[in-house]
Parts: structure tokens; C-alpha cells; sequence
């Protein structure tokens, strides 16, 4: 029989300090705690830093220190990801909420996006891994064929470590927010994750089927 999280967990009182540290090694209470006080404590600031990633992510992504200096680059990644980068979470929590009724799942788009924000936190601290990134090779970071070995032993070194401390980072990211969405939604971990994708089929099967159709047409 499938796994369920609506075990009873004995009410606790974090402080500030608690959220930020124990969400690592015990995120479900920390979820648990966030989700039934409504804490917000930084949210504002969590979310500005978040949507800063994911500028930077877009910048590396999309390739633009093809066409664009650094400064513009990083310009646009902390003004316009900060500002607007929310916008694509809170997207993404309405539509979780809304797949999350197929699921029989709980939990209103709020809900979800205050605690994908906190989820977010180890992304928020891997944008601060760019800094030594960024002072040794600048804008071949965000090059399609940038040049990020030429650097020598020690500074390649760091670059690299960063990097694998980025990509763990990322994928801590990913896990405490199936678990975030596990506890607000009262679903399995397995349905959690289910309902973590649904959006993205939801939002790209279609947009698949529209291009098939207009190659068809071609």
C-alpha cells in the first residue's frame, strides 16, 4: 500500500534561525510549519534572489554572452529576474493547484507558491556560487562555445567545484519542493511528483501537437 503523508506530526514553534537551518535535514516539519502558520518571513527577499537565478539560468540557457557584454547580462538577470522571475513560480503553482485536483490534492495556488518560494532556497544560494564563476571567466560563461578551461590548475579548480556544488544544489531545490508540495497538498511523495510534472505535460504536449500540425502543413 502506497505511503501517505497525513501521519500527525507534533506541533512545533520554529524560530527564524530554524526555518533557514533545519528545512535542510527536516523539511517536511519545517513545510508542515510554514504551511499551517502561514510564515513569510523573507519571503519577499527569497523570492527576488529566486527570480535572480532564474535569470541567470535563462542567461546560460539561452546563450546570451553570444550577443550581450556581462554587465548587461547580469544587469538584466538581477533587475529583470528579480522583478519578474516570480511571475513564472506563481504560474507554476496555479497550475499545480489546478493538476492537483485531478490528485484529489489540497492546497490553494498561494499556499503552494509561499512554500515553492522557501523550497527555492538552496537555487538561491547556489546564484551566489556564479561570483567566482563569473571573476575567472566572465562572460564565456554564458557563451554557446565559451571558454571555461583555460584559466589553469587552480582557478579551473574552483570554477568546477562550484559548478558540482551548483548542480547538487539544484537538485536539493527539486526534492524539497516535491516534499513542500507533498505536505501542502496532503499527497503521496509518488503523487507529488506526478503532480510536479503534470504542468509542464500539460503546458508542453499541446504546444508539441501545435507545432506537429503546423509542420504538417508546411
Amino acid at each position: 500500500m502506497e505511503e501517505t503523508t497525513n501521519e500527525i506530526l507534533e506541533p512545533t514553534n520554529f524560530s527564524d534561525q530554524d526555518v533557514f537551518t533545519k528545512i535542510w535535514t527536516s523539511p517536511r516539519k519545517i513545510f508542515k510549519y510554514i504551511n499551517e502558520t502561514n510564515y513569510e518571513k523573507y519571503f519577499y527577499l527569497l523570492l527576488f534572489l529566486a527570480g535572480v537565478s532564474r535569470g541567470f539560468d535563462r542567461a546560460s540557457t539561452k546563450n546570451m554572452g553570444d550577443n550581450l557584454p556581462l554587465l548587461t547580462i547580469v544587469g538584466f538577470s538581477i533587475v529583470l529576474g528579480g522583478l519578474l522571475g516570480w511571475i513564472s513560480f506563481y504560474l507554476y503553482a496555479a497550475l499545480v493547484s489546478w493538476t492537483g485536483n485531478w490528485l484529489k490534492a489540497e492546497g490553494d495556488t498561494k499556499s503552494i507558491f509561499r512554500i515553492l518560494t522557501y523550497g527555492m532556497l538552496p537555487s538561491v544560494i547556489g546564484t551566489f556560487l556564479l561570483i567566482p564563476q563569473i571573476a575567472v571567466y566572465g562572460n564565456e560563461l554564458f557563451k554557446s562555445e565559451g571558454d571555461i578551461t583555460s584559466a589553469g590548475l587552480i582557478p579551473n579548480l574552483v570554477v568546477y567545484s562550484c559548478m558540482f556544488l551548483e548542480f547538487a544544489l539544484a537538485i536539493w531545490t527539486i526534492i524539497l519542493c516535491v516534499i513542500g508540495i507533498s505536505e501542502v497538498q496532503k499527497l503521496s511523495i509518488g503523487k507529488s511528483i506526478i503532480n510536479a510534472l503534470l504542468p509542464v505535460i500539460v503546458i508542453l504536449v499541446p504546444i508539441a501537437l501545435i507545432m506537429l500540425l503546423i509542420t504538417g502543413i508546411r
